[in-house]
């Protein structure tokens, strides 16, 4: 391996500065902290666009450009870094973010993995001590030591760490459209009603009876009723909501919050946990809703737990409903007393069980997905450092794991052996079993 200065091999370029009277409803998407999350760049409902005389081609997102937060008001957020392997289109960064950008193309792999590291987080979160905003600095980034391979071993390490990048990206495309799929039916049978009648033809548009219903001031099928989701909600048991500091990276039981990620951490203590699933997860802050159908604890404040009462409205089909929902939004506030005020419509017992037992094989197979991706991100995030201590190697044990990764566009999706793999093996273990 060979010693280099991050200065040495990449550009560092700062985010474009605008006037908050110039943003527009379209144009040129701009990236904030908020768009880097678990190592993924995710574009957000309510990113900023700017007028396209904004435009700054070095400022734009670029195939290969690895991005960090470079300053935030928590040295825990800050240095937070995400590579864009795929194009992202008319996409810029704004003022704290930094991009990072290989001058060559086979130093992208390595320089995402150096910057998605312990090592990396450590090195930015030292130097951010001491100051009042948690900036970092240009040079700071520029002095970061990476080792790197020589070229023959650096283009089997790129090619092994991008084929899981394609993994975990296809894995979440897969989950897009599966989501996208059961929101889609959930349209047509409870929006429209057009669920299959007795002969299988969309029911409203076949002429099925329909009856005035005065607290929706509009017609829904016959048989159907209303009520406030309220009345429906069962009681759940009180339990620990663990802080920030408590969650680990691996362990067996995943921990969850009212925030944008998914899964934001694990414990490995079972006494806290809420083992009835699915459940749908409201977020009283900031209005998330999220179905979990396995047994999680609870992170920091804010989060509801939903469980329908009755059979007349599953799980499957609570979530969809309130994550259709536009719910009222005065504010910084909590807004589950303004979500059991809204009506829901229940549904025939023969509708509901036929639309569950449609869309619960969609949501068994995001969350395998899910889980999946957290085994291949623990994979792929660890591979560095097993690379810097040789307890792996390059000229055989990545050649074999590569080849295993590309035989199937899904080798992990869809196995409980990649749960159990995230949650009770080492990364070595991992490793092991790959090649095996």
């Amino acid at each position: 391996m060979k010693k280099y200065k991050l200065g040495e091999i990449a550009e560092i370029i700062g985010g474009v500065t605008y006037d908050k009277a110039d943003l527009a409803a379209s144009g040129i998407r701009i990236l904030r902290g908020g768009n880097i999350q678990n190592g993924e760049v995710c574009l957000k409902e309510d990113d900023v666009f700017l007028p396209y005389c904004y435009k700054d081609d070095k400022n734009t997102v670029q195939v290969g450009d690895t991005i960090l937060v470079a300053s935030t008001g928590s040295v825990e957020v800050l240095g937070k870094a995400a590579t864009t392997f795929s194009s992202l289109g008319d996409v810029q960064i704004g003022a704290f973010l930094r991009i990072i950008r290989p001058k060559e193309d086979k130093y992208a792999a390595i320089i995402s993995a150096y910057l998605q590291s312990t090592l990396f987080r450590k090195y930015i979160q030292k130097q951010a001590k001491g100051t009042s905003i948690n900036n970092i600095r240009n040079e700071h980034l520029a002095n970061f030591t990476l080792y790197i391979p020589f070229d023959n071993n650096l283009v089997l390490f790129s090619s092994f760490y991008c084929n899981l990048d394609r993994k975990i990206a296809l894995n979440r495309s897969i989950n897009h459209n599966l989501e996208a799929m059961a929101k889609q039916l959930y349209d047509y049978w409870f929006l429209q009603f057009d669920f299959p009648d007795e002969n299988g033809k969309p029911y409203k548009s076949s002429g099925g009876k329909m009856v005035w219903n005065e607290k929706l001031k509009m017609e829904i099928p016959e048989g159907w009723c209303v009520d406030a989701i309220g009345n429906i909600l069962d009681k759940y048991p009180t339990t620990k909501r663990y802080e920030t500091k408590e969650y680990l990276s691996i362990g067996e039981y995943p921990i969850v919050d009212q925030g944008d990620a998914y899964i934001v951490g694990f414990t490995n203590e079972n006494d806290n946990l809420l083992s009835r699933y699915p459940a749908v997860l409201f977020g009283d802050h900031s209005t998330k809703v999220k179905l979990l159908d396995f047994p999680f604890a609870r992170g920091a404040d804010g989060t509801q737990i939903l469980y329908s009462k009755t059979p007349l409205v599953s799980q499957y089909y609570l979530y969809l409903n309130i994550a259709s929902l536009r719910i009222p939004n005065p504010g910084y506030s909590r807004h589950f007393k303004y979500l059991k005020e809204l009506p829901i419509v229940i549904p025939s017992k023969s509708v509901i069980d036929t639309f569950t037992a449609k869309v619960k094989p969609l949501y068994i197979e995001k969350k395998e997905n899910i889980f999946a991706n957290i085994a291949l991100t623990t994979l792929r995030d660890s591979l560095l450092p097993l690379l810097m201590n040789g307890q792996v190697s390059l000229n055989y044990d990545l050649a074999v794991l590569s080849q295993k990764v590309c035989k199937s566009q899904r080798s992990y999706s869809g196995t409980k052996k990649a749960v159990r793999w995230c949650f009770k093996r080492s990364t070595i273990s991992l490793l092991k079993c790959i090649i095996s």
